[in-house]
């Protein structure tokens, strides 16, 4: 177990460097401040005002997360290739949302839509449609947010920090300046926690192969590591090659992650936040550049593997700090373990505020107060915005930390369910607003039970213990292994389909289009799309 004693010069940098981008967070109130933080535009979308460098830091701020920075190279510690599908999944969603965001972000600046159930409330005119995307969006992103914490707890742990104090303490300025500058906050802290972490992967791709005798010794001592008999499965723990059982989950899994990045609501907050289509488009094409960055954090797992690194008390998200720490000297791995903490607070941020915008406008605005005004909205997503945060404390402190990987697990699923009505949305109108709901709750009851019949032998759960499905519970004499969540979302998709074909021939009562074909195609400048949204509704600017 690490000792603090050992590890001050580490504790002083991380503390210096938290101390650095959280007076950011507090100065960034009036960072490009155009109208009053008395306005979900200007509070909850930075003025929806970023141009392509800020955009870019942003969502690559937003999408590579503290949780992934640990996540990744661990599950590639423990099972091998397969960890390495979150690569063709960021570069393949990319290109895949380009369109449909641009879409979004033209009929959201035309009538000014904070959240994606904004959308499909004006799209398919249905309050209970918008309701279920609302609480998927929240519930799916409560415990991504406390992962991040996950992010931070790893490295305190390997610094042999005691208790959750500083955990708590942190999180805590994190819902303070979130509070005072709203995603202007997110957005600036996003530059230095981008430019530490590519200086941290740089720098560890080169030195610690090298200490470690070159990448042949790298994959060689990951593939012995990974052909040792784990004694709770009685089978190799995994391989440096995919097999015939595991391909297809491969795909799925890929496939379904990229599908549901961009469904969050904190990613759709950061792209409503840009000022352009075309911001969106230069965005789409230059981001999988992180793709690259995720691939060499990935091969850290590797390297802890070949390095013979344990994890601490069983925690496999803390072998990427003990293995900076085994291999940097203790100034840098200073710098490492905060680029890692830091690295929460950005995708932290940003979460609590698209959740916090959703319970706003979507089931406080929508079935309490219609009436609220800019200024009430603004205040109760920033007071959501501090509950959203405290409920992600207490998933670490009160639930087990596994328990809330699980939880994260299952909100991709989850979210998936949102795929019809927001994004094939963008698209077409065909589908009838209950047929939606009825697919929503299709997909959302195969895929929970699906997770619940999956076991984990590995850490003894019976149920929720993965998300890869056994083709062999449909009867079929196979090992092979697909993602729920894309099954799911087929599910989804199909009674949809064939519910919207039933609502018709019944001559159910549909909701009414709020929208027009023109307002999908209408760029910055255009007629309708409104320049500074900070100033309607009788908020005047600062």
């Amino acid at each position: 177990m690490p000792q603090l004693a050992d590890h001050w010069v580490q504790l002083t940098i991380v503390i210096v460097l938290f101390v650095l981008v959280s007076g950011m967070g507090f100065v960034a109130a009036r960072w490009r401040r155009v109208g009053s933080l008395d306005h979900l535009d200007e509070w909850g979308l930075g003025g929806r005002s970023f141009g392509p460098w800020i955009t870019w830091f942003l969502l690559g701020g937003d999408l590579y997360t503290a949780y992934t920075f640990v996540a990744v190279p661990a599950l590639l510690y423990a099972s091998g290739a397969l960890g390495f599908y979150a690569i063709p999944y960021t570069i393949i969603a990319f290109p895949l949302v380009m369109l449909p965001l641009c879409r979004m972000w033209s009929v959201s600046h035309t009538h000014g839509f904070v959240t994606p159930a904004d959308f499909v409330r004006a799209r398919f005119g249905s309050s209970t449609l918008a309701l279920l995307v609302a609480i998927t969006g929240i519930v799916a992103t409560m415990p991504y947010i406390a992962l991040q914490l996950v992010g931070i707890e790893a490295v305190l742990t390997a610094m042999g920090v005691p208790g959750q104090i500083p955990l708590i303490v942190a999180f805590l300025i994190l819902a303070l300046y979130t509070y005072s500058s709203g995603l202007r906050a997110p957005a600036l802290i996003a530059f230095v926690k981008d430019a530490l972490v590519y200086l941290v992967i740089i720098v560890a791709v080169i030195v610690i192969p090298v200490k470690l005798g070159g990448w042949d010794m790298v994959f060689g001592g990951a593939e012995k590591a990974l052909a040792t008999i784990n004694p709770l499965t009685h089978a190799a723990k995994g391989s440096l090659l995919l097999n015939g059982n595991n391909q297809l989950q491969y795909v799925t899994w890929a496939l379904g992650s990229a599908l549901a990045l961009f469904l969050y609501p904190h990613s759709l907050t950061g792209v409503l936040a840009s000022n352009s289509r075309k911001t969106i488009k230069r965005n789409m094409a230059a981001l999988p550049a992180y793709s690259l960055v995720l691939a060499l954090i990935a091969l850290l797992g590797f390297m802890a593997l070949a390095a013979g690194i344990k994890p601490i008390k069983g925690d496999s998200t803390t072998i990427v700090p003990v293995l900076f720490d085994k291999m940097f000297p203790s100034w840098f791995t200073g710098i490492a373990f905060a680029a890692v903490a830091i690295g929460a607070l950005v995708p932290a941020a940003i979460m609590s505020i698209g959740a916090a915008n959703l319970f706003t406008r979507n089931i406080y605005k929508e079935f309490f107060r219609r009436d609220a005004s800019s200024k009430e909205q603004a205040q109760v997503s920033k007071l959501a915005s501090l509950v959203v945060k405290i409920g992600a404390v207490g998933f670490i402190l009160i639930l087990n930390t596994q328990f809330a990987i699980d939880l994260q697990l299952i909100g991709g699923i989850i979210i998936l369910q949102t795929l019809p009505s927001v994004a094939l949305g963008l698209y077409t109108r065909w589908f009838h607003r209950w047929g939606l709901v009825a697919g929503w709750v299709a997909g959302m009851l195969v895929g929970l039970v699906m997770l619940y019949q999956i076991p984990n032998p590995a850490t003894g759960h019976l149920h929720f213990g993965g998300s890869a499905y056994s083709l062999a519970n449909f009867g079929l004499h196979s090992k092979v292994q697909i993602y729920v969540g894309f099954f799911a979302v087929v599910v989804n998709i199909l009674v949809g389909v064939i519910a919207t074909f039933i609502c018709k021939a019944l001559k159910a009562p549909d909701g009414v289009d709020a929208t027009k074909p023109r307002d999908y195609e209408v760029e910055a400048g255009d007629l309708g799309v409104r320049d500074v949204p900070g100033l309607v509704e009788g908020v005047k600017a600062t």
